[in-house]
């Protein structure tokens, strides 16, 4: 793995998962995993923005009539519910924290389900950059997390979850993807482990 050939997709990072009064902010067992996701997740940009690493926030945006969400089931239609990542409002909105990254952050828009490929032209910009490993952090680990590894994977990438830059509804959720399901079709890896493999590269 190496900084040319690596993107790292940042999936949910939106004000209604991550604000203090995010509509989604309680879908997570326990409130102080998501600022350490936070936390960890705008280091390890801050640790790799400037490099050659291809960094894009795949944000998921819905119509007021949520038209996409014809028979939405589980957490989907808990999203419906209660209004969340609507368009036009301050939930849905990117969290400001990525501001500080100016444009050194490609947002790729459309997604309107778990999957980051779905309905979005994130493929295609993956493919232009002639990208090979995968790193996929944000929320929810076993959610969109999952979702967009697979297809990931699917695609031909090699694909590494952040895993603490990623959160799921429980601690022990999170810990079985990270064990159990992600080696299925990649790996989990720590923010610190992968920035050492990419300094090796570098070297």
């Amino acid at each position: 793995m190496d900084y040319a050939s690596t993107a790292l997709i940042l999936v949910g990072y939106q004000n209604d998962y991550f604000a203090k009064d995010g509509i989604l902010r309680g879908v997570v067992e326990d409130p102080a995993e998501v600022d350490q996701v936070l936390e960890k997740t705008m280091r390890f940009i801050r640790m790799t923005y400037s490099s050659p690493m291809l960094i894009i926030a795949t944000p998921i945006v819905l119509t007021p009539d949520y038209r996409a969400m014809a028979s939405p089931v589980g957490i989907l239609n808990t999203m419906k519910e209660v209004g969340a990542f609507k368009a036009g409002s301050t939930g849905a909105e990117n969290i400001p924290q990525l501001d500080e990254f100016g444009d050194a952050i490609h947002y790729v828009t459309g997604k309107v389900g778990f999957n980051a490929f779905s309905n979005t032209l994130l493929g295609q910009v993956l493919a232009d950059r002639q990208i090979k490993d995968v790193l996929v952090a944000g929320q929810v680990t076993s959610l969109c997390i999952d979702s967009t590894g697979r297809a990931a994977y699917e695609r031909g990438y090699n694909v590494t979850i952040v895993s603490d830059c990623t959160s799921s509804r429980t601690k022990i959720e999170h810990d079985f993807f990270c064990s159990t399901v992600f080696p299925l079709y990649g790996r989990a890896a720590t923010s610190d482990e992968i920035l050492a493999e990419l300094s090796r590269s570098a070297a």
